[in-house]
């Protein structure tokens, strides 16, 4: 996502500012866009990656999972996805060894309550790393990264709702060291026979602005021939609307700039072949930003044969009034929801 710096969500304290299918064998595993209809729509809802330097922490002091109360808005305004972020850490408090049956219990019951959603992304916000440590720095990162995987992929595969987003925003290692790491993941995963959607994010914090950019170094190249196994996947990528696409800024750049941003990777997607899903875009509420918004979000529905779908950053109980992104309702709807109403499509069961 962003050019410099670490994503607000990724400072100690959270509550600070801080295609889809390719149609081979498997079956749908979730409902999903035909090719020109308009993206499905949704939000994240942070929580469970809140506080991170704490670990694991204690739930419902330093972070927490979303409920029906917190879902029930989006629900009200028609969202059929939501991307829920974990820790990686709280689930597997040692690598290469099981899941945490304390805290798969804690995002089971999470998730049944986000049941109204058509997919519920499973979103691992750890940004390429394992207790702080880039995981190609790491002599078997890769194997960590695709045991964590197996294990969740054997959890949850009887449920096709819940979508597998690899990793949030890996950053630092190059797009060839991350791809290496995302097949490795994708193959285990496979192996457990799990159908589910896997969303596959880039390097340089999966920017959609920057994806075709590095030339050598782009996730352009190192993506372009990717293939899943299960032929079930989209590229998840990120954009922001302020001047370094990092989501850190109160303001935003001229709305006129903003269908440029997403363009190279539009016609990459189209290109090649992929499909994108747009897992994490937000804007303050002052009408410029606004504008920005309604820009970013025409240009996903224009180009819905390669886009399937996106999730605003974000909503959340624990923001209160303090985030200008938060599209959690305090007193009533936030600005930002009513553009977000204008592209919400709904559909029949």
């Amino acid at each position: 996502m962003a050019t410099k710096g670490l994503h607000p969500m990724s400072v100690a304290t959270r509550l600070a500012m801080a295609p889809l299918l390719m149609l081979l064998a498997l079956p749908l595993t979730a409902e999903q866009p035909a090719a020109g209809q308009p993206p499905l729509s949704g939000v994240n809802i942070a929580g469970g990656e809140f506080n991170s330097a704490r670990k694991p922490g204690v739930f419902g002091k330093d972070y927490v999972y979303p409920d029906a109360r917190t879902a029930q808005p989006f629900i009200d305004m028609g969202m059929q996805i939501v991307r829920v972020p974990i820790l990686w850490e709280r689930v597997q408090p040692e690598p290469l060894k099981p899941l945490s049956t304390t805290e798969m219990a804690l995002i089971d019951k999470s998730f049944a309550s986000l049941a109204p959603f058509r997919t519920i992304v499973l979103d691992v916000h750890n940004y390429g790393r394992y207790g702080g440590q880039r995981l190609d720095q790491i002599s078997n990162g890769s194997a960590m990264l695709a045991d964590l995987w197996q294990r969740l992929a054997e959890h949850y595969k009887g449920n096709g709702a819940v979508a597998f987003g690899l990793m949030n925003e890996p950053y630092g290692m190059t797009p060839a060291a991350w791809r290496s790491l995302a097949d490795g993941s994708v193959a285990a995963i496979r192996r457990t026979g799990a159908a589910n959607l896997i969303l596959v994010p880039g390097s340089k914090y999966s920017g959609a602005h920057s994806w075709t950019t590095g030339g050598s170094n782009s996730n352009a190249l190192a993506f372009a021939d990717f293939r899943d196994p299960g032929g079930n996947y989209a590229f998840e990528m990120h954009q922001y609307l302020d001047a370094d696409s990092s989501g850190t800024a109160t303001s935003c750049v001229s709305p006129d700039l903003i269908d440029a941003r997403l363009a190279g990777a539009t016609t990459w997607l189209r290109t090649n072949g992929h499909r994108g899903f747009l897992g994490e875009f937000g804007a303050p509420p002052d009408d410029n930003c606004l504008r920005g918004l309604e820009v970013l979000l025409a240009h996903l529905r224009a180009n819905g044969d390669v886009w399937m779908g996106w999730t605003y950053w974000a909503g959340g109980a624990w923001w209160g009034t303090r985030y200008p992104m938060s599209v959690q309702p305090t007193g009533g709807p936030r600005p930002q929801a009513a553009v977000l109403s204008k592209y919400i499509v709904a559909r029949e069961p």
